[in-house]
């Protein structure tokens, strides 16, 4: 990239991204962290980087396999490895009977874990449920705010 770095995060929780003047490709700073962000070359993208839905998915996935292994942990259960797969779609709100929209698109997540360990079927099923409680998980289930500002 030619363009200046993105600025530090000066607020704790703060994540930056900057993009240049063509292209998509964009620097990501987080926590101190740098990363890219890029979308596919079949939309104009050059791929260096996950797509915007990839690291929502990343967000989704990682959450879920570390609450996976901080419960795992607190109640002394056997869990080796916890192995999140997202994936993520846009469908049309009347091909899901328990959604509230009806009309339109909406996002669609679909999550598959693969826990690891000698692991009964109770805590198979315990750990399933919990994997719903992962806090990106309910802030994609509920309802969220975000408010726009100029700099």
């Amino acid at each position: 990239m030619t363009q200046e770095p993105a600025p530090a995060s000066d607020n704790e929780g703060a994540v930056t991204a900057s993009t240049g003047e063509q292209g998509f490709l964009t620097e990501i700073v987080a926590a101190g962290h740098a990363s890219l962000a890029d979308e596919p070359a079949s939309v104009g993208g050059t791929d260096a980087g996950p797509s915007p839905y990839d690291l929502l998915s990343a967000a989704l996935a990682s959450c879920t396999s570390m609450t996976l292994q901080l419960y795992a942990r607190r109640k002394e259960l056997p869990l080796t490895r916890a192995t999140v797969r997202v994936t993520h779609s846009k469908i049309h709100a009347s091909d899901c009977a328990e959604c509230e929209t009806k009309e339109g698109r909406i996002d669609e997540f679909k999550r598959q874990i693969v826990l690891h360990g000698d692991l009964d079927d109770d805590a198979c099923q315990r750990l399933l449920q919990i994997a719903d409680r992962c806090p990106v998980h309910r802030t994609l289930s509920e309802e969220v705010r975000i408010v726009t500002t100029l700099a």
